[in-house]
């Protein structure tokens, strides 16, 4: 596959980390307009009392009013397992077309049997205004951005560039974070690994931005780096390290990982994409399957 890759756009990147789940969604400018994209929003929930928020949500719309952007897409980068996407809650505010990997709809099938949804859930990627596949182009105001399919920490994982600026989703983490795990239903540690090489394929002066930082050795957080960075420094897959040098390691570690603590709600409001499921009387309720995980 050739991707269309354009160095000499360089986007606007705005970062919010969010504190309760180390995620960093971004909205992302183009330079030429004052048209946006969102990566990977974020929606806040009390799990212990079941309430739902939007305060970081809130402040990504803030800033787009404040500024007076148009917004064009929200990007989920895969169906995350540990936050909770607020992309309706901010399409109904703002406008804009939700997209997600075509894959979805794996996804969609394995977690509808765990969470026993009945046939009113559909398992076609319905819930999205777009489902890319690998090399999909699209339009951020004048900028374009394309699509990598990039399986392995989940099925249905896209890393998303436009110009100069790649939008990694969890497929890599910082130099000294390495990588995210491939245990999880349809993930797979050498699919992993290849992925991540289709994403250090890309320019060594690529900026790269995560969606998770997590201070590894107590540094302050961090989201940006460089495809030259990761090559040389990234503690899973830099150097000289090989394909089973890393499937051995992510393997062994992945084994002594416990499940996210938001993965539960975050999985039924995700794979729909960010709608909370109701109950038959229209009420907003989340499942805890049991022995299922």
């Amino acid at each position: 596959m050739s991707y269309p890759v354009d160095m000499t756009v360089t986007p606007e990147v705005s970062a919010h980390f969010d504190e309760d789940t180390n995620t960093i969604s971004y909205i992302v400018k183009d330079p030429s307009s004052n048209h946006c994209a969102i990566v990977d929003s974020v929606m806040d929930i009390d799990y212990a009392a079941g309430r739902i928020t939007y305060d970081h949500a809130d402040a990504l719309i803030a800033e787009i009013q404040s500024r007076g952007l148009t917004l064009d897409w929200i990007i989920e980068t895969h169906v995350h397992a540990d936050h909770l996407s607020a992309a309706p809650y901010i399409q109904a505010k703002l406008g804009g077309k939700i997209g997600v990997g075509e894959k979805i709809m794996i996804v969609q099938d394995t977690f509808g049997k765990v969470f026993n949804e009945g046939t009113e859930f559909q398992r076609d990627g319905s819930q999205f205004d777009a489902l890319f596949k690998d090399g999909d182009t699209y339009q951020v105001g004048n900028m374009q951005g394309f699509a990598m399919y990039t399986p392995g920490h989940t099925p249905a994982c896209m890393v998303h560039v436009m110009g100069n600026a790649t939008f990694t989703g969890d497929t890599l983490f910082m130099p000294d974070g390495g990588s995210a795990r491939a245990d999880f239903p349809g993930g797979d540690a050498a699919q992993l690994y290849d992925s991540i090489q289709k994403v250090l394929a890309l320019p060594d002066e690529m900026r790269l931005f995560m969606c998770h930082d997590y201070g590894p050795n107590g540094r302050d957080i961090q989201w940006e780096t460089t495809v030259a960075e990761e090559k040389a420094h990234n503690i899973h897959v830099g150097g000289d390290k090989t394909r089973e040098d890393f499937i051995k390691f992510r393997t062994e570690r992945d084994a002594t990982l416990a499940m996210p603590r938001l993965i539960i709600p975050s999985l039924q409001v995700n794979m729909r994409a960010g709608e909370v499921p109701t109950d038959a009387d229209g009420n907003p309720m989340l499942k805890v399957p049991v022995n299922k995980l």
